[in-house]
């Protein structure tokens, strides 16, 4: 074995996951039952981890409510992603989607039920029956709680098959040999501000979003975009990272996420003449039609001047007509979301919302087995030992817009594809790969200069200028002059992040060191997000710019793919032939 220049502490695993969310947990969870050595690092407890925050459901055609199959919910998702989406992906996504559901509720998830004991199903945005005849009930729900329950579901699950976790730990840099193959991370523990090397025959990335980019989101303040960052700075390619949805209902003033299980229940967007716009919009799907739609549709109300409030700057949304009991029972939360944050009774007033940044459709490129591809040889090659899932990989499934409960399937259905796959794999490798004499050099000299600082900007100036530049120039609203001007501003930010200054140079629970490695993360990202965006010409999904009001599949039906180095933008086809059934052909969105 090589030596190693900076001799470190090394742990050595099968599998090395970073993220204890939905999809990292689902797959420590399928590999720690195959009698694998795993560990999951994660920033919080596990349990804290973003996807607790998931409201609304988990979508599948099971039937149960009303007629349903996975076929509709196949097109349902093509048309959502507005054609960006890879068919053969989708399809693998909503076939596994009724056994991924039941999978959970064996394992003790705690759905609503029907009467007849049942799983419960609500609507959701832009989920139809027959190709988009009439709305269908497919989000499996417990109560608006669904993504907690999810969790605390998969963590007991991983306690009982004794999975290893590493709390407020956080992953620094990936750790790749001479032949690119992944070999592990190097690791910061928070509670000693120690540097390890973590080893694994395989390293698989579950680390979720990067909402903190922007200024107004729904996301946690850990969604800071850490596996993209690594990813970015180790060579590979961003995919598809100009198109972040916004979720129609964030609490105004607040951010907070209210689910769109409110709509799927009956709740009504009203503008301050007290109508019910969206029957302008879309006629059909009115307010259940997909994200991105809905969320332009406010803001068009908004800017001709039919906004709410002394600034008639947000919309209302009205469930009181629901009725208490409903209210109660099928969105307690949402109840107190609103009492705690906006000050009003849902039961009895209309909650304020405006369009907030909620997820990222974008991230590393993967195939339907979790494997990191995109090598110098083609854009299809997988990476040996690299692995990602969830909301940091791009499959891609949620193209240029996701559906609503998509995510929370996306998490569990692909989770425990790539823990089968890595099944497979492992048992054919023997030994782990030897390390590189430099295996630690890079993370260690990003401390070393955080470390030997004596000057600079504090860290949170420049992040809050990261995110004020992207929620200005990356909104619901874009035009070529603002995106133009965003990219010239996230580049003189990005210089900016090179020289912050670590003030506190001490080592246990140095939050201030953390959020300076953070950082360095959301800045790559932001860069990947402006730079994608400026050079796409069309609109598609969460894309608009006002000088391009149509998409254009001629020019721009192909994914984008952003590297680092230079920002250099490369592209690659969409994958338009699913597995086993006809191809869904392009065609105008209409609801």
């Amino acid at each position: 074995m090589v030596a190693i220049k900076n001799s470190l502490p090394r742990r050595r695993f099968d599998v090395v996951i970073v993220g204890a969310g939905g999809s990292g947990m689902r797959a420590s969870l399928q590999l720690a039952r195959a009698g694998l050595s795993v560990c999951v690092l994660s920033k919080v407890f596990p349990t804290r981890s973003h996807t607790v925050a998931a409201q609304g459901g988990i979508g599948a055609s099971l039937g149960n409510m009303s007629e349903d199959n996975w076929e509709w919910h196949f097109y349902d998702t093509i048309k959502g992603s507005d054609w960006l989406g890879d068919q053969d992906a989708i399809e693998f996504m909503c076939r596994e989607a009724p056994n991924a559901v039941y999978e959970l509720e064996h394992m003790g998830m705690p759905f609503d039920r029907n009467a007849d004991g049942t799983i419960y199903q609500r609507p959701f945005g832009g989920h139809t029956a027959n190709h988009g005849e009439k709305p269908v009930q497919r989000a499996c729900a417990a109560a608006d709680r669904t993504g907690h329950a999810l969790l605390h579901t998969l963590y007991q699950q991983n306690v009982a098959s004794k999975t290893q976790f590493f709390v407020e730990w956080m992953a620094l840099d990936l750790i790749r040999d001479a032949d690119g193959d992944v070999l592990g991370v190097t690791a910061l523990e928070m509670e000693t501000g120690d540097v390890y090397i973590l080893e694994g025959k395989t390293t698989l990335f579950a680390t979720g979003g990067a909402g903190r980019i922007f200024a107004a989101t729904t996301n946690a303040f850990i969604n800071t975009g850490d596996g993209l960052g690594m990813a970015a700075r180790a060579g590979f390619a961003l995919q598809d990272m100009e198109f972040w949805q916004f979720h129609p209902t964030g609490v105004a003033g607040a951010g907070v996420l209210i689910t769109e299980g409110v709509r799927g229940e009956g709740g009504i967007l009203r503008n301050a003449d007290g109508e019910r716009f969206m029957e302008r919009y879309a006629p059909v799907y009115k307010d259940l039609a997909p994200r991105d739609f809905v969320s332009r549709s406010m803001g068009q109300e908004i800017i001709e001047g039919r906004g709410v409030g002394p600034n008639k700057d947000h919309i209302l949304l009205d469930l009181s007509h629901i009725g208490a009991e409903t209210i109660k029972k099928r969105l307690p939360s949402i109840r107190e979301i609103a009492i705690r944050f906006a000050n009003v009774d849902p039961i009895k007033e209309p909650i304020p919302v405006v369009p907030t940044i909620h997820y990222q459709m974008g991230g590393i490129p993967t195939n339907v087995h979790g494997q990191v591809v995109g090598t110098s040889k083609g854009h299809k090659d997988p990476v040996n030992g690299f692995y990602a899932v969830g909301e940091c990989s791009c499959v891609s499934v949620h193209g240029a817009n996701r559906l609503g409960t998509n995510s929370l399937l996306d998490l569990v259905v692909f989770g425990r594809a790539a823990g089968n796959h890595i099944i497979r794999h492992v048992k054919e490798i023997k030994e782990h790969k030897p390390l590189p004499a430099d295996a630690a050099d890079f993370a260690l000299s990003r401390l070393d200069r955080l470390e030997k600082s004596s000057s600079g900007e504090y860290t949170q100036t420049v992040a809050g200028d990261i995110r004020s530049t992207m929620q200005q120039h990356a909104g619901v609203f874009r035009t070529e002059k603002l995106m133009a001007e965003g990219v010239s501003k996230i580049k003189e930010v990005a210089e900016r992040v090179n020289h912050v200054h670590l003030k506190d140079k001490s080592k246990v629970f140095n939050t201030a060191r953390v959020e300076a490695l953070e950082l360095a993360n959301m800045i790559e990202v932001a860069r990947a997000t402006m730079v994608s965006a400026e050079a796409r010409k069309e609109s598609r999904g969460a894309h608009a710019p006002s000088e391009h009001k149509q998409r254009d599949d001629e020019n721009w039906l192909r994914h984008t793919l952003w590297h680092s180095e230079g920002d250099r933008l490369d592209y690659k086809p969409v994958q338009l032939q699913p597995l086993t059934v006809a191809t869904v052909p392009p065609k105008p969105r209409i609801f």
